[in-house]
């Protein structure tokens, strides 16, 4: 057995844990707090007027000589989305845009192999293509989909692109990201996530070289989404300026998250990921 499928049969034992009560309308695997018709029992209440009586536990009747009804918990489908940050600043670094890739991939994997609704969606320009699946029958396929997505031409506002996709139907927004865009515009975004009443947790994918780069003496700098350039002379002093800039960044927009109501996770492509899915999110209480 390779490690690929070690990994997924580690993923398929877990599942997404989301606290909102909304709830979809389809039949599926996740106990809501309804009662309804699953194969759930819960428990028995007295029987009312224009109940279903093929619902009466005659056992109980012979007896207590009373009528009772059984009640069951509705078994409801979730909708998750998925969104992919695919546009130049997440894929000029490989091991950024694989690390990326992989996350992406293993929760849709989670998401179908719970037999709940996934909406996929690899955000980089103005057309979008989601992917939209249900049922564990798709969860491998959907997988190594995501894991083979090729970089595309040079595109960037992800955020821009993301307001126009964002769906309205779901219960949770998943968010992979590097998160450089302005704060105001994170704000906005989670703004109108929480007006639509979605959960959403936000994975904030950085690599090595953003975090603590090691270049020295004079360079050219381009940016990787509008492909200006800029010449820069890298001194300790820049270089320590820049580090402390972004970990300020990086604190801000986790506040940012928590006071909308979101999850910030921090997952940087030197963490590995296997610790994110199966550590840092059990740790947080949204894997079981």
């Amino acid at each position: 057995m390779n490690s690929q499928q070690i990994l997924l049969g580690r993923l398929q034992k877990r599942r997404l844990v989301v606290k909102t009560k909304k709830r979809g309308f389809y039949a599926g695997s996740r106990q809501s707090n309804k009662f309804g018709s699953s194969m759930e029992f819960s428990d028995f209440r007295a029987y009312q007027p224009g109940d279903d009586i093929r619902q009466i536990d005659w056992n109980v009747y012979g007896r207590t000589q009373k009528h009772y009804i059984k009640r069951f918990l509705d078994e409801q489908e979730l909708s998750i989305a998925v969104y992919l940050d695919a546009t130049s600043s997440m894929r000029k670094i490989q091991s950024k845009w694989e690390y990326a890739k992989g996350l992406a991939a293993a929760l849709s994997f989670m998401v179908l192999s719970s037999e709940d609704r996934l909406l996929f969606t690899a955000v980089s320009s103005a057309v979008v293509h989601p992917v939209k699946r249900k049922g564990s029958i798709y969860s491998r396929r959907t997988y190594l989909e995501i894991q083979n997505l090729e970089s595309g031409m040079l595109s960037q506002n992800f955020l821009g692109f993301l307001r126009d996709a964002l769906s309205k139907k779901q219960q949770l927004a998943i968010l992979i990201a590097d998160g450089f865009e302005p704060l105001k515009e994170w704000e906005s975004l989670f703004r109108k996530l929480k007006g639509l009443k979605q959960e959403f947790w936000l994975f904030q994918v950085q690599a090595k070289e953003e975090l603590a780069p090691s270049y020295s003496g004079d360079m050219k700098l381009i940016d990787s989404e509008s492909g200006t350039a800029v010449n820069v002379t890298m001194s300790p002093s820049i270089l320590a300026d820049y580090e402390k800039r972004l970990r300020d960044h990086n604190k801000q927009l986790e506040a940012l998250c928590k006071r909308y109501g979101g999850q910030y996770i921090f997952a940087p492509d030197s963490r590995g990921l296997q610790t994110v899915l199966f550590r840092d999110l059990f740790a947080k209480g949204l894997v079981r």
